[in-house]
């Protein structure tokens, strides 16, 4: 039976070179001359930035949003925390890297599948999901259906089966 895996990773060593990137950016540009700005990677989930002012902070953002997406991983990979006060005048932000289809998007996909009528299998596998079907050509629906969805975390379509 046909099968295919909806799964949401993002590539860890990509955005590792998209912090490289934007740490020799920093160095190199007028507007964070002498400044305390720094980014650095705290583990698998979550990116630290560190910033003299809420305006070099946001700047940073935009910084990484267009290093990574110059890395071909999609934006929608990071969630931006609350940015809090540090050491000093400067400000602090986590920014964490979205791994895996978490159990209230798995149900929303699910749901939306059925409402759809494809008549295809949809199973909760961790963080991932399993769909499988009779036909290749409703799995291939499936596919563009889930792309039509605006999700709030990029999917991607792994493992296809015949």
């Amino acid at each position: 039976m046909p099968s295919f895996d909806v799964v949401s990773k993002a590539n860890i060593a990509e955005i590792d070179n998209a912090i490289n990137g934007m740490k020799r950016e920093i160095t190199t540009r007028f507007d964070f001359k002498g400044s305390k700005a720094t980014i650095e990677r705290k583990d698998e989930k979550s990116i630290e930035l560190l910033a003299d002012d809420d305006l070099k902070l946001k700047q940073m953002q935009e910084l990484l949003k267009m290093h990574v997406t110059r890395r071909n991983v999609d934006a929608h990979f990071l969630d931006f925390q609350e940015f809090e006060k540090a050491a000093g005048q400067t400000v602090r932000q986590q920014v964490l890297i979205k791994q895996g289809i978490a159990q209230d998007l798995a149900k929303k996909i699910i749901s939306h599948i059925k409402e759809s009528k494809i008549k295809v299998q949809a199973a909760i596998q961790g963080d991932e999901l399993r769909i499988s079907g009779k036909k290749k050509d409703d799995l291939q629906d499936v596919i563009g259906l889930l792309r039509k969805l605006n999700m709030s975390q990029p999917l991607q379509f792994t493992n296809f089966r015949d």
